[in-house]
């Protein structure tokens, strides 16, 4: 076990001489998961590490480490280097005892599970040590056998439970059969200060635009994700030709993850189906924001219901048209024909008629969406809400602990 170090002169002063943070009788929170590389729930936990921090918490971060380690280490907050992106029972049985050291070394309240394979190892720990356990639970968590489905249940077995849409409430309580009171529904949140119009200038679009070759004037689809088959590219393109009489461009932005074999894939169908040049596969973007705003429309286009899509309240916070599957938290995230569309999930003609919509609105349509989209993130998926709603769960689970 070794906490996290860094070579950065800035942040080594940062951490030789750290802000005034919570004191030692103050509750402490563990946040436990794979690894800090990239992804939602890894921005969860550090979007709510640090949230705890100012509200008074001592808070800790577990995970086999990563660049995202590098923002815990700027707050102050101290990351401990454990192999809990391994799935191996070995190290999952060892990992017990890493926790619950660390649990009773730093005298946390709280050890708080974002993924399965920790999170076995978490709820022993908790036991073992005496502290209260919690999990958010981030996706459906799909299975195929009773071994899977007992797999999975971990992320229910918590003092409570974070479901981060209603869709996953829901599925918890249908498939697992948790008692709904110990269940708190946090949707996720986003940091408006980087998915703000105001704050994306027109050279950021403009260097997008011209890195990825676009005409002037023509009207941009533009799909968020890596390239997966789940994510849905293949259902968009399908549904192209539909709409082929109006002008447009489409870009797949995301990486292939080393997945060329369907990427060329969708390269071939582009071609069969008469998109070839219409259609761009740019690779990974590190400035969406510019590439929600340099869009006239943004397509979540998901086969599998998905337990918060970021996509659908990105580009709705750039004010931009979102059309999204009527499946999974989608439907909390958009209101038909006011803030977006919804389309009938893998139906290329029902993704086809709503992007004739979009792309068809008028001036003032327009900016009626822009204004309704935007205000709907600001009231319900900020950032600021979600981290507000987690430390709320952490002093309830704190201070029951700490009185019983």
């Amino acid at each position: 076990m070794s906490t996290t170090t860094t070579d950065n002169s800035g942040e080594a002063a940062a951490e030789a001489n750290p802000a005034p943070g919570p004191g030692a009788d103050a509750p402490g929170i563990l946040q436990v998961l794979p690894a800090l590389v990239t992804g939602g729930a890894e921005r969860g936990a550090i979007d709510v590490a640090l949230a705890a921090q100012e509200a008074g918490f001592r808070s800790y971060v577990a995970s086999s480490g990563g660049p995202m380690v590098r923002e815990l280490v700027r707050a102050g907050i101290e990351h401990f280097e454990l192999p809990l992106d391994s799935k191996n029972l070995v190290t999952v049985y060892r990992n017990v005892g890493r926790i619950a050291e660390l649990a009773e070394r730093l005298n946390v309240d709280i050890i708080h599970a974002r993924s399965r394979a920790p999170a076995w190892s978490a709820l022993y720990a908790a036991r073992r040590s005496d502290r209260a356990f919690m999990t958010t639970f981030h996706a459906t968590y799909n299975y195929e056998s009773p071994i899977k489905k007992f797999y999975n249940s971990i992320m229910v077995k918590g003092d409570r439970v974070i479901a981060i849409s209603d869709f996953i409430r829901d599925h918890m309580i249908e498939h697992y059969n948790i008692d709904w009171a110990r269940v708190r529904v946090i949707h996720r949140g986003i940091d408006l200060k980087i998915f703000d119009p105001q704050a994306v200038s027109a050279e950021r679009v403009v260097k997008l635009a011209t890195q990825w070759r676009l005409p002037d004037g023509v009207p941009v689809i533009l799909m968020s994700g890596r390239l997966t088959r789940w994510k849905g590219q293949m259902l968009l393109l399908q549904a192209l030709p539909e709409i082929a009489d109006l002008e447009f461009r489409c870009l797949f932005v995301g990486a292939d993850q080393g997945r060329t074999a369907y990427r060329e894939e969708l390269e071939s169908a582009a071609k069969r189906l008469g998109m070839d040049g219409r259609v761009h596969i740019v690779g990974d973007c590190n400035d969406m924001a510019a590439a929600y705003k340099l869009a006239d429309v943004v397509v979540s286009a998901s086969t599998d219901p998905e337990g918060f899509g970021r996509v659908a309240v990105e580009g709705q916070a750039l004010g931009r048209p979102v059309i999204a599957p009527a499946h999974g938290a989608a439907p909390e995230q958009i209101e038909h024909g006011v803030n977006g569309w919804l389309f009938e999930p893998g139906n290329p003609h029902s993704v086809a008629k709503v992007l004739r919509e979009a792309l068809s609105l008028d001036t003032e349509a327009r900016d009626k969406l822009h204004e309704a989209a935007i205000a709907n993130v600001r009231r319900r998926f900020t950032k600021e809400e979600m981290c507000r709603k987690t430390v709320e769960v952490y002093r309830e689970l704190a201070d029951r602990r700490r009185m019983g």
